[in-house]
């Protein structure tokens, strides 16, 4: 947003927690990154643009595989990040790691094209299908 003020530009740093690794930059909050950020790592690029997807207030977040790249470390960061800007907002996910969607209220899984199960995680685990197989997999189950 063109109009935010200094402070909301920092609260929505602090709650991607981008704001210390801003801090350090040469000029702070001012310092140019370049084309596409290209100086950064994938996880700072990550995290401030969840920084402006809270900032930007979206009614709806659309989030496309928001942590593949990433890892372990910046994972965690980055989905703590996405905690904070999925509040009060409509969130679509798509994700293969199944960590991202620990906290939804509802998932759809796919497979061949096809939805072939619904449900929250707690169900899904439960029901011992395709999702239940992958989260044994993937989260230690």
């Amino acid at each position: 947003r063109m109009d935010a003020t200094d402070e909301e530009v920092m609260q929505a740093a602090r709650a991607a927690l981008v704001d210390e690794f801003i801090g350090r930059l040469p000029e702070g909050y001012q310092t140019f990154l370049g084309e596409r950020g290209t100086r950064l790592s994938g996880g700072q690029r990550q995290r401030i643009a969840i920084a402006r997807a809270i900032l930007k207030h979206a009614r709806l977040l659309l989030l496309d595989e928001a942590t593949s790249a990433l890892d372990a470390e910046s994972e965690i960061l980055v989905q703590q990040g996405l905690n904070a800007a999925m509040e009060g907002r409509t969130t679509l996910i798509i994700a293969h790691r199944l960590a991202t969607v620990q906290k939804v209220d509802r998932i759809v899984v796919m497979e061949g094209g096809r939805v072939v199960e619904t449900g929250t995680p707690e169900d899904l685990r439960k029901q011992g299908g395709l999702y239940s197989r992958l989260a044994a997999l993937q989260l230690d189950l």
